[in-house]
């Protein structure tokens, strides 16, 4: 009996050992720490207000290049268009959420005033360049 009793504390002692990651490891998946990082849902603030004045920025740009004739004026009205719709749907995103944008949508936004500002690009000839030239020139990306 008495060789009975440590092979039963050995295996006791085994499976406490044996529980002990594994029970920190179920805690640490179940439970969010106040430090822990988490994924933003709403851009407010500073993002909202750098979006509003990345869309200046695009109009500036519209009219820079119209002022410049780098652009005619048919192609100015059609990006200022797209540009102020961009605008108003930030606008009208951030007064129904008090001032908030949620990620996806300011992702959506962010990418289709990147669309337009490519496209003004491209426009006046100063758009990002495709191809090494082996072909014979370089293409427009756009």
């Amino acid at each position: 009996m008495r060789s009975f009793n440590p092979t039963l504390r050995t295996a006791a002692l085994t499976a406490f050992f044996i529980a002990i990651p594994l029970a920190g490891a179920y805690a640490a998946g179940h439970h969010k720490g106040t430090l822990d990082a988490t994924d933003p849902t709403d851009m407010t603030g500073p993002r909202v207000e750098a979006l509003m004045q990345q869309v200046q920025g695009v109009r500036q740009g519209i009219v820079d290049a119209r002022q410049a004739n780098n652009i005619t004026p048919a192609v100015a009205e059609r990006l200022e268009m797209r540009t102020v719709r961009i605008n108003q749907a930030a606008e009208k995103i951030a007064a129904s959420d008090h001032g908030r944008i949620p990620a996806a949508q300011y992702h959506e936004l962010l990418r289709r005033l990147d669309n337009v500002d490519q496209r003004l690009r491209v426009d006046t000839g100063s758009g990002f360049l495709m191809g090494d030239g082996s072909d014979g020139g370089n293409y427009p990306n756009g």
